[in-house]
């Protein structure tokens, strides 16, 4: 796996959204939604506010690959699970990204299910330039 660059980290992590769109089974890209993200040193993270039972979140247990937008950078990822023992301090990332909404919407994301369907995103090796049109992602 590849790791983020100190600009595409900061230019991800300053965006208050991220576009995802997961690999389906076939090779082709789903339709991209958009949910916050958050970074822990250099690492960054997803939640599924509906939990594993989320449509998006359901779509990245396929194939594990992606693809995100944010900040002016689009790359393609690897969704890996988070380590549980890091809940904590993805709560309180995501309690101060997001603090200036309303509680009852940051709360949306610091659920136990949501919490349970946390994922770090991991850059692959193949880093697009931004585009807007989906392409096939390469298989391993």
């Amino acid at each position: 796996m590849s790791a983020w660059t100190s600009g595409e980290l900061e230019r991800i992590a300053s965006a208050d959204e991220l576009e995802i769109a997961a690999v389906r089974r076939d090779g082709t890209l789903r339709k991209p939604v958009t949910v916050w993200v958050v970074r822990l040193g250099d690492d960054l993270y997803v939640r599924s506010v509906k939990g594993p039972t989320g449509a998006w979140f359901r779509g990245t247990q396929a194939r594990h690959e992606g693809r995100i937008q944010a900040g002016g950078v689009d790359r393609d990822v690897t969704f890996v699970e988070a380590d549980t023992a890091l809940g904590d301090e993805v709560d309180r990332a995501y309690r101060t990204k997001y603090r200036r909404y309303a509680a009852n919407i940051v709360n949306s994301v610091l659920t136990p299910g949501a919490r349970s369907a946390t994922l770090r995103v991991v850059p692959r090796e193949n880093a697009r330039s931004a585009s807007p049109r989906p392409s096939r992602s390469r298989r391993p």
